[in-house]
């Protein structure tokens, strides 16, 4: 079994409301993600020795992750103080996106990951670092 990965970086906003801390305030981060597949070689084709063309990998992250991702408020769906700023920012036309849990950078990788293994990718792990020094990690 073979492995490969890529990285990408953009950048997020969210809030932790009920936090004890200060991420309980709205704020953001640059994040730096990385996408790990596994699998095995392609024998023929022009893929042939290849675990995945990195071009199709970068498109299916970017469709999937990165495009809705970019430049949002990420909220949980289900706290009603965070969906109140992010219906707050709908009305303002910005951009935000929201997914079914806390927005911490486990949940996010879960979430990540999740969400491109039903789209078919064969996703091994996902790395987000939320800083330069602080990461989360997710495999099954």
């Amino acid at each position: 079994m073979f492995k490969i990965a890529k990285e990408f970086s953009f950048d997020m906003a969210h809030m932790l409301d009920g936090h004890d801390g200060k991420c309980q305030n709205l704020h953001g981060h640059t994040y730096k993600l990385q996408v790990e597949v596994a699998g095995e070689l392609f024998q023929e084709g022009a893929k042939r020795g290849m675990v995945m063309d990195y071009s199709d990998l970068k498109a299916i992250v970017k469709t999937h992750i990165l495009e809705p991702m970019d430049h949002a408020f990420i909220y949980d769906l289900h706290n009603e103080r965070e969906s109140q700023v992010a219906q707050l920012l709908i009305d303002l036309k910005s951009k935000v996106y929201g997914i079914p849990s806390r927005t911490t950078a486990e949940e996010m990788a879960k979430y990540m990951f999740e969400k491109l293994e039903k789209v078919g990718l064969p996703v091994s792990l996902i790395r987000l670092w939320e800083t330069p020094t602080s990461y989360c990690e997710y495999s099954k």
